[in-house]
């Protein structure tokens, strides 16, 4: 092994469905400071890390189309990697709906690698099967269904930004349940309980970022207990998960509508975590769903 470094040679390795936004991810990651390689054979990455010392950290992409790709070869690849002790990995898998995915191909008119000869929804099927144990040895993943590519740039930069990699970095999110889980999600706080400012005409249009609905919701008797159990918790994990050699945490709160509830409990506890020192990005799920804007 001839990467001498005091501390681990950082890699990326960037994978997911095609048309989730991997190409997107890589040009994020070469303005970044990477050394950038997209579909570089897997049996030539060995070698690679076994040659002269990279001068930069090395993002990597690999999908279906990687000449002797198969999910068995990636994950032996991950374990290897893994087992470097000058090597800090970090699986990022971009990850996307199937009926996102077709809309894209349809937008497009591109052909999917998996059927080239077929329909885009027999590839997509295809490539969600073939991926699935990649997609579980993720360490992140960035779902990019109901991103812009703006979007997509800013949570990589969160992510991977120069000069706190060595950081843990929180992701707080807000969501509707109506909608489902969020994906990626390592901690979920169901906050329906509260009382909810849907039912008040005054604050029904606004949201939890707005005073008047964060004050009504503080105003419920189960709010304190509650919130500062979540603060509590939070901020007991967050050193373990750093000592452990967790590169990310996603936190989500959960209410009917996503407006109200959840976006408020998220914005507090990600200022409360950004007073801490921690490391914060915010994302709210419906909010942004209203936004119209250039897809992934």
């Amino acid at each position: 092994m001839m990467i001498a470094t005091d501390a681990p040679f950082e890699l990326v390795l960037v994978t997911g469905p095609s048309g989730a936004g991997r190409s997107t991810a890589i040009n994020v990651l070469e303005d970044l400071g990477f050394e950038a390689i997209d579909n570089m054979p897997l049996l030539l990455l060995p070698r690679l890390l076994d040659g002269d010392p990279l001068k930069k950290p090395l993002a990597l992409g690999i999908d279906v189309r990687n000449r002797d790709f198969s999910a068995s070869a990636l994950i032996a690849l991950i374990d290897g990697l893994e087992a470097r002790s000058a090597v800090r990995l970090t699986v990022l898998y971009l990850d996307c709906r199937p009926d996102v995915l077709l809309r894209r191909f349809s937008e497009t008119r591109r052909r999917h690698p998996l059927a080239p000869a077929e329909t885009p929804q027999l590839g997509v099927e295809r490539e969600m099967d073939l991926l699935a144990p990649v997609r579980a040895r993720a360490d992140t993943l960035i779902d990019t269904s109901d991103l812009n590519v703006h979007q997509l740039r800013e949570e990589i930069t969160e992510w991977f930004g120069a000069g706190d990699r060595a950081r843990l970095a929180v992701s707080v999110q807000s969501f509707s349940y109506k909608r489902g889980l969020p994906r990626g999600i390592d901690m979920v706080f169901d906050c329906r309980f509260l009382s909810n400012p849907y039912w008040q005409v005054g604050l029904r249009d606004l949201d939890g970022r707005d005073r008047e609905v964060a004050d009504f919701i503080s105003q419920d008797p189960l709010f304190e207990p509650f919130y500062d159990r979540v603060l509590d918790l939070t901020r007991l994990l967050l050193p373990a998960y750093q000592d452990e050699g967790k590169a990310h945490l996603s936190i989500a709160f959960g209410c009917t509508g996503g407006q109200h509830r959840s976006v408020a409990l998220a914005a507090l506890l990600a200022g409360a975590l950004v007073c801490d020192g921690a490391q914060v990005s915010v994302r709210h799920r419906e909010l942004e769903r209203r936004k119209q804007g250039e897809k992934v």
